[in-house]
């Protein structure tokens, strides 16, 4: 780069690579290329090459290169013995200046409880921010239409949608200092065109984000891309990209779930075991919408059992909210512990603009994440069946409750799926004491979905009855016919009162 700077030309290098002795000191390369090693083991290395070069331009002489031989191998040897001391083995964070105030944590310290609720001033600001537009542009009359809605739903209705949840989420957290990084496939909009975060104005689409106008000159700054469709390089980057900046919420979302399977080796290599092989920490995010709808197999199911089969001991959290509420939660949770351990979130479709998931301001001004949600109608006198779920799954059960009138069932939603909170799962046993059928329920297959992960993890799963579909090899049937047919019978077999 010196020379093409200095001198204004192209370098060329051509560079001829070649092995010496094989892949390993065990193994013999001329069992299968005999004539080329032959020709190997004749060649002079780049050293003796060099070396001899420059004596015979007099630059060097040979006492020089025996000097260098022995030098070299000295420190070597020192830097051998060093190493062996057991004071200098102790692992040294990456970037441990960046990193500097962050802690590894155990399951225990998973599980301690995270502040996140926000004062209801901050809240109403970043609100009116994100639901007000400029005067003096132009926009479309659905982007129009569509922050004023949000504008009504915060100050009026008080019934918050998802994106509405996930906005406030990245607003609070630029207005404490965080940065917020977002990328993945149709981002700026959001594949279902819920997210808005990036409004192009009409005539000269000139593109503004709302969530960078909150208190511009003392907040954190809002990223957000619409990336390509090569996964494995896209969430490679943003692992970098957490790695190297802590303190920003870097997140990465799938277009439909099963995309991550793209991105396979950096999940296997990195995200899961990361911490374990190396003690590298890492708070990248997962947004996965998942969701049985009648679509196609790669377009239903984020394969929420590969995930689950990749969780041990304190690697990562997976969660599967139903509440824009638990969402805000979650994501502030990410930003406001002192450790940082990657996040899974299978993200809902449906959801997104459905009546019954919608939260008041209430409740992201007040508690926290909730990793299990007990029914809020069903009392313990009147539960005779308990049903354990996960996800979009609870109000496709709900609407079929109140549809059957079967109102002596208890829908308890699992919010986090690992770490498993068992200690609240056998509270919901102990409240609900006199129930006769103990059920958990899934629209996944059964050889998918968080069945098989809770019959590993949690000893009491052995007690329930498994509401699932069938065993398959696709995630979907991929027609709509079919899946109302299977999704029908798996609600339907909820209900029923087999044991």
């Amino acid at each position: 780069m010196d020379f093409r700077m200095q001198f204004g030309a192209d370098v060329f290098i051509d560079l001829l690579g070649y092995r010496k002795y094989g892949h390993n000191e065990g193994d013999e390369p001329r069992f299968t290329q005999p004539k080329l090693y032959k020709a190997i083991a004749k060649h002079k290395n780049p050293r003796e090459i060099y070396a001899e070069k420059l004596i015979a331009e007099g630059i060097i002489d040979s006492d020089y290169v025996k000097k260098q031989e022995v030098e070299y191998k000295n420190r070597l040897e020192e830097n051998l013995n060093v190493s062996r001391k057991e004071d200098t083995t102790v692992v040294i964070p990456f970037m441990k200046d960046i990193w500097k105030g962050f802690k590894r944590v155990d399951e225990l310290g998973m599980s301690k409880p995270v502040q996140t609720a926000v004062d209801e001033n901050l809240l109403n600001m970043v609100a009116k921010t994100i639901s007000e537009l400029p005067k003096d542009k132009k926009f479309l009359r659905k982007i129009e239409r569509l922050v004023a809605d949000r504008n009504k739903m915060y100050f009026e209705t008080q019934k918050l949608d998802w994106a509405m949840g996930e906005l406030l989420a990245y607003g609070t957290l630029l207005q404490e200092g965080f940065n917020v990084r977002l990328s993945g496939q149709d981002v700026e909009r959001g594949t279902f065109s819920h997210r808005h975060a990036v409004i192009k104005a009409e005539a000269s689409e000139e593109e503004l984000i709302l969530l960078n106008h909150i208190n511009p000159e003392k907040q954190g700054k809002f990223h957000v891309y619409n990336s390509l469709l090569s996964e494995y390089g896209v969430v490679g980057f943003d692992y970098g990209y957490a790695m190297a900046s802590p303190n920003a919420l870097t997140i990465w979302e799938a277009q439909f779930g099963d995309f991550s399977n793209g991105a396979q080796i950096m999940i296997d290599q990195y995200i899961s075991a990361a911490e374990d092989k190396w003690k590298l920490q890492n708070g990248i995010v997962f947004l996965l919408p998942h969701g049985y709808e009648g679509q196609g197999a790669e377009h239903s199911s984020a394969r929420i059992e590969r995930y689950l089969q990749l969780c041990a001991k304190d690697n990562m959290f997976v969660a599967n909210c139903t509440t824009p509420g638990n969402m805000f939660h979650l994501l502030r949770r990410q930003m406001k512990t002192n450790y940082r351990k990657p996040l899974i979130v299978f993200t809902p479709k449906s959801l997104l603009r459905h009546p019954k998931a919608v939260s008041s301001v209430e409740e992201f001004t007040t508690g926290g994440f909730q990793k299990l949600i007990s029914d809020p109608i069903v009392t313990e006198s009147t539960a005779k069946k308990l049903v354990f779920c996960s996800g979009k799954f609870y109000y496709d059960l709900l609407d079929a409750r109140a549809e059957k009138n079967q109102m002596d069932v208890a829908i308890v939603r699992l919010e986090q799926l690992f770490p498993l909170p068992e200690t609240e799962i056998k509270a919901e046993f102990k409240k609900y004491k006199n129930v006769e059928d103990l059920v958990w329920a899934q629209e996944e297959p059964r050889n998918m979905g968080v069945w098989g992960y809770l019959m590993l993890h949690f000893p009491e799963a052995s007690i329930m009855r498994p509401a699932t579909r069938r065993f398959y090899g696709s995630p979907a049937a991929g027609s709509a016919t079919r899946f109302r047919k299977r999704h029908k019978a798996v609600i339907d077999y909820v209900y029923s009162h087999k044991k």
